[in-house]
């Protein structure tokens, strides 16, 4: 019995250390965004590790937008053609895992495998300030077609203008009960498959989910917590993430980077994978977290 993780490049090096941290009883699908100009050398090296069954440059995928939740369901796709994959986890390349081999495989030992997804109704308190959520969806959000990194000022103008006009989006009844959450999860075969032959049969929601803000916060949750699986969910995404002490130094960022002051409380956490991870201030807690991992 294998498990699976999908993964999202920001910096090879650190992809590099994910990967070498896991044994043979790990495969690693890898989505690298289709604008990212990575020297094929670079490419190659990482395709040429054992356990790295697929790395694709399929979709160009900006924040926000559709392509990031269609390169994580692609890479599902893949990964449940190998059979011998029987649990999977979807990261980003600034996560890490912060449990040692042993604890990993112990969430495959039970002979019914539980799911691990942060999920809540919407509307929900989480998204106040996007009207419980609705927001994402009920305004056009074109981050697919303006990169936010450079052109953020004008993709909130266009919603600002849209809501000026009193103009929203309608959300038909053939649009489930609406859940979000995490975008992080780790689930069992049977689970993830519900979710892909959902996507190839009721392509709906997926198709209608074109143009909101972060849809893969919102197409697991909704398309699992509407089926017979919702039963086998915990709500809990089994990430480690410190949304609260986000600033070191002369960094920003939300969620926090983590360092070496972090690592007890990361140790005694009942989390798998911790984020965000980032060069220089990460490394000696990554260098830690390596030692432990046996």
């Amino acid at each position: 019995m294998k498990q699976a993780t999908f993964s999202a490049y920001k910096n090879f090096e650190h992809l590099a250390d994910i990967i070498g941290f896991f044994d043979e009883g790990f495969e690693f699908y890898i989505h690298v965004d289709k604008k990212s100009k990575v020297p094929k050398a670079v490419l190659e090296k990482i395709r040429e590790r054992k356990n790295v069954k697929i790395l694709s440059q399929k979709y160009r995928v900006n924040w926000g937008g559709l392509n990031h939740l269609k390169s994580a369901l692609f890479l599902a796709d893949k990964a449940l053609k190998e059979s011998d994959n029987q649990y999977f986890h979807l990261i980003s390349g600034q996560d890490f895992p912060i449990k040692n081999m042993s604890q990993f495989k112990t969430i495959t030992n039970s002979s019914i495998l539980k799911d691990y997804l942060e999920y809540f109704e919407l509307p929900t308190e989480n998204w106040a300030n996007e009207n419980g959520g609705f927001d994402r969806i009920q305004y056009y959000h074109l981050l697919d077609t303006l990169n936010a990194k450079k052109h953020i000022k004008r993709l909130w103008w266009f919603v600002r203008l849209q809501k000026k006009f009193s103009f929203k989006r309608t959300i038909k009844s053939k649009v489930p009960k609406l859940y979000g959450g995490s975008t992080w999860w780790s689930l069992s075969r049977e689970t993830l498959q519900y979710v892909i032959d959902y996507t190839d049969k009721r392509p709906y929601l997926i198709k209608r989910l074109k143009y909101t803000f972060c849809p893969e916060e919102i197409y697991f949750q909704t398309v699992i917590m509407n089926s017979d699986f919702a039963k086998k969910v915990i709500n809990d995404n089994l990430r480690y993430i410190d949304w609260e002490n986000n600033r070191i130094g002369k960094y920003n960022a939300s969620p926090a980077v983590l360092s070496i002051a972090d690592f007890e409380k990361i140790i005694v956490s009942e989390k798998l994978f911790a984020r965000k991870f980032e060069a220089p201030i990460s490394d000696n807690l990554k260098a830690k977290l390596l030692k432990n991992k046996s």
